[in-house]
């Protein structure tokens, strides 16, 4: 693209504009790669906002952008790799950046798109705890709307690439997107490693000017007085600097704020969407949920905490001697230190509360779950790798001790939502094998070996009495000081362990928060209550196996030649899961039997308590040896579901047999029969009723043999013994016991090809249509006899 030196700013952008319409991606790119190099600062300025718009999508949504959250390698193989080398950290477009970073340029970014919290406390001119939006807040100008921040190129470039997450939400999709394969996906990996490295140091940015660096954003005076609230912290970079007695002395202290930044940016625009106080406001079912997370959005955080774990881990040693660790530690290295406990625990531990209670009961949730489970073990992103073993199912490793100050420091992210992730289970269907891979999942983070006497030793130290905690007058609870780190010794007292894990769970649910323990007894019946459920959906999900084996059996060909209505009164007892598969009912068996024996393991659960439960969860079977009723009580009306009945049928625990309970001859017409029969066999069915019903009753009450065969055939013998376990009225039960005839079985199209195929092999032996009628009735007149005499003789006594 040539453009002449000389020509406005205006032009260059209309230029650009006019390009966006004219050239494909490919030369777009390229020719914004050639002006990023050959232009100054000066008028890169006019159009660094529209092409940050242009390229993420305008805040409120309308601009869509390069759409990267749908761009894919396998569908747009080119346009996702160009996007990806122009938006790499040491792409064109953050050369732009450092380059109108070096001139100190600002860029207004409006207050309103900022999460809830920090947009409510900067229009109440509370000044949010976060240093990022530190002297940055600026009134409009005369005439102007609203607050805007002023952010420098690299905040205001980060800003839009982090928010586009949330505000490209009703993006139309074509088809099926893979976020981990996503270019956004891949970019948040990039950026992540370049500016936050778990080896090495962040790399310099380039410089416009041979031998110059890139500035760090200088403080400004406040253009709107503001009240500060919270113990915040000030910046690492203004700490380090203080020290410094030149900015240029130590180069890394300069640049450890593009990391800073970067990690303040993505948490306060992915994680800081609800407040304490506004969480709680929140329990209530009457107020409306202002932000809703989407399983993207949870997708990209959990990449975020596993990233953060790395660089955590990463860090290298503490010397012995604390003079040397004044003297040596590096502002990166320090950052390590802090980095979670004050950039991410609270944020991240109000955002799980809100998804563990908020989220929809469905199988969307793992991804949720997920992110809480990649926090919880930051020693699966230790640099030190695993033992291999010869063990073809080897043992789940202990949890180092060297842990034990990360437990202690995060436990209510272990017990309170752990207590969440129960209130939750205990409302799910456990028998489809999503939900019973997430209760696996849990149970089994939870059980691994040392985790639980880590959790209860952290509980412990939070009910020391503060009586014994000396030196207590200066300090408050507030959250960890520079000088905390995941791997330092810890002082031999506990005493000021105990100090430690009372001032984070202060910290996170304020001075008046109750706490329940997590090994107590009102969390343990919780368990009790899932155990007993898992028992309940083992039973289910093993009657919905057999179940399914029968009614595949029942389709075999043999079943063509059956005579009787085996349909007509036929109940559906589907489920969902009928159509998963064989396979996956495995599956939700094993994953809950693992489960229950990972909860028998962390809560140390007895044989006995499990026998007893066992017995409580109503595994008395019914007289088939099969079907499970829902809890309910006979009343003069029928069957009435009891509170624990209704939640069963909610969950799909158990369920009544669905009977009907008309008249089969009104059923409606069957695909498998013929319709004019079926009119014409009721027409003579409902005659001979008529005609003979007085005699056919007299017959039916006789107590001989002759009264028993009448009633095998007059009477279904079905009916009564399925009404029993349905919650059909009683009244109405008493009307359906008349004897009658129904010749509507031979309107099935099975029953007339059965027939035909008779009287096709009967004509190759030289029998005769009345001959071979005559025979099949004989035959019939024998089975009908020897079932009659059968079902009296087994027919349970009934009053």
């Amino acid at each position: 693209m040539s453009l002449p030196h000389l020509q406005q700013p205006s032009f260059l952008l209309a230029s650009l504009k006019a390009d966006c319409v004219n050239k494909p991606f490919a030369q777009r790119c390229h020719d914004l790669e050639t002006v990023i190099e050959d232009f100054p600062a000066k008028e890169l300025h006019a159009i660094f906002p529209w092409l940050v718009e242009s390229i993420f999508g305008s805040l409120d949504g309308i601009i869509v952008g390069w759409n990267l959250r749908s761009l894919q390698g396998r569908t747009h193989p080119t346009e996702y790799a160009i996007a990806l080398d122009f938006l790499d950290p040491s792409g064109p477009m953050m050369k732009l950046v450092y380059k109108l970073q070096a001139e100190e340029y600002r860029y207004d970014f409006p207050v309103s798109y900022l999460p809830g919290p920090v947009k409510a406390s900067i229009h109440e001119r509370v000044l949010p705890e976060c240093s990022l939006y530190h002297n940055k807040v600026q009134f409009p100008p005369s005439g102007g709307l609203g607050l805007n921040l002023a952010l420098n190129p690299f905040e205001y470039y980060m800003f839009y690439f982090a928010i586009s997450l949330i505000t490209q939400r009703n993006t139309p999709i074509t088809h099926h997107v893979s976020t981990s394969n996503s270019a956004y996906f891949i970019l948040v990996d990039a950026y992540l490693k370049w500016f936050l490295p778990t080896e090495g140091s962040v790399l310099p940015p380039p410089s416009s000017n041979p031998g110059g660096t890139i500035p760090s954003p200088a403080p400004r005076s406040p253009s709107v007085p503001f009240t500060s609230y919270g113990m915040h912290h000030t910046s690492l970079l203004k700490r380090h600097i203080a020290h410094q007695p030149s900015v240029n002395a130590d180069p890394a202290s300069q640049e450890i704020w593009r990391s800073e930044t970067m990690l303040q940016i993505f948490v306060e625009m992915w994680l800081h969407h609800y407040s304490l106080d506004m969480y709680q406001k929140m329990q209530s079912p009457h107020v409306k949920e202002s932000f809703k997370p989407t399983e993207e959005h949870v997708l990209v955080v959990r990449l975020l905490v596993k990233h953060l774990h790395a660089f955590t881990n990463s860090l290298k040693p503490e010397p012995i001697s604390p003079s040397a660790h004044s003297h040596t530690a590096s502002p990166l290295e320090e950052f390590k230190r802090v980095v979670i406990p004050r950039f991410v625990q609270q944020k991240l531990y109000i955002f799980l509360q809100h998804c563990f209670g908020h989220w929809p009961l469905d199988a969307s949730f793992r991804a949720v779950l997920e992110m809480w489970l990649s926090y919880l073990q930051p020693w699966r992103y230790a640099p030190e790798k695993p033992l291999q073993s010869a063990d073809p199912q080897p043992q789940p490793r202990s949890v180092a001790e060297k842990w034990a100050p990360f437990v202690q420091e995060n436990l209510l992210m272990y017990t309170k939502l752990f207590v969440g992730f129960l209130n939750r289970a205990l409302r799910t269907d456990l028998v489809s094998p999503k939900n019973a891979l997430m209760v696996f999942r849990v149970a089994k983070v939870l059980a691994q070996p040392n985790l639980s006497e880590m959790i209860q030793k952290g509980e412990q130290l939070f009910l020391e009495p503060d009586l014994v905690i000396p030196h207590r007058q200066h300090r408050i609870f507030m959250t960890p000081t520079l000088g905390g780190t995941f791997f330092s010794s810890w002082p031999p007292a506990i005493t000021d362990a105990s100090f430690k894990v009372k001032s984070h769970i202060y910290s996170l649910e304020g001075q008046d928060f109750q706490y329940k323990q997590m090994f107590g007894t009102e969390i343990r019946n919780l368990v009790l209550r899932l155990a007993q459920l898992i028992c309940q959906a083992q039973q289910t999900a093993k009657s919905i196996s057999d179940h399914s084996a029968e009614t595949l059996a029942s389709k075999s060909f043999l079943s063509w030649f059956r005579f009787g209505p085996s349909e007509m009164n036929g109940s559906y007892t589907g489920n969902d899961l009928d159509e998963i598969g064989q396979e996956n009912i495995k599956k939700t068996d094993e994953y809950l039997e693992k489960a229950l024996e990972y909860l028998c393991q962390i809560f140390r659960l007895s044989e006995a308590q499990l026998t007893q439960m066992m017995m409580n969860c109503g595994t008395a079977q019914d007289e088939n040896g099969k079907k499970q009723l829902p809890d309910s009580i006979e009343s003069e009306d029928g069957l009435i579901l009891t509170p624990l009945g209704r939640y069963q049928i909610i969950n799909g625990l158990r369920r009544f047999e669905i009977v009907y309970q008309g008249d089969t001859e009104l059923q409606p017409i069957r695909s498998y029969e013929n319709a004019t029969l079926v009119r014409l066999l009721f027409q003579l069915s409902s005659a001979i009723n008529q005609r003979f019903a007085e005699q056919m009753e007299n017959l039916c009450s006789r107590e001989d043999f002759i009264g028993s065969f009448c009633r095998y055939h007059l009477i279904s013998p079905f009916l009564a013994e399925r009404t029993r376990h349905s919650p059909m009225l009683k009244h109405r039960s008493r009307h359906i016991q008349r004897p009658k005839i129904s010749l509507r079985f031979l309107a099935s199209y099975r029953t007339l090809l059965s027939l035909f195929m008779i009287f096709f092999i009967a004509s190759q032996f030289c029998i005769g249509p009345l001959a071979c009628t005559f025979l099949i009735l004989l035959a019939y007149l024998l089975y009908a006899v020897v079932m009659t005499f059968f079902t009296e003789r087994w027919k349970p006594h009934r009053h």
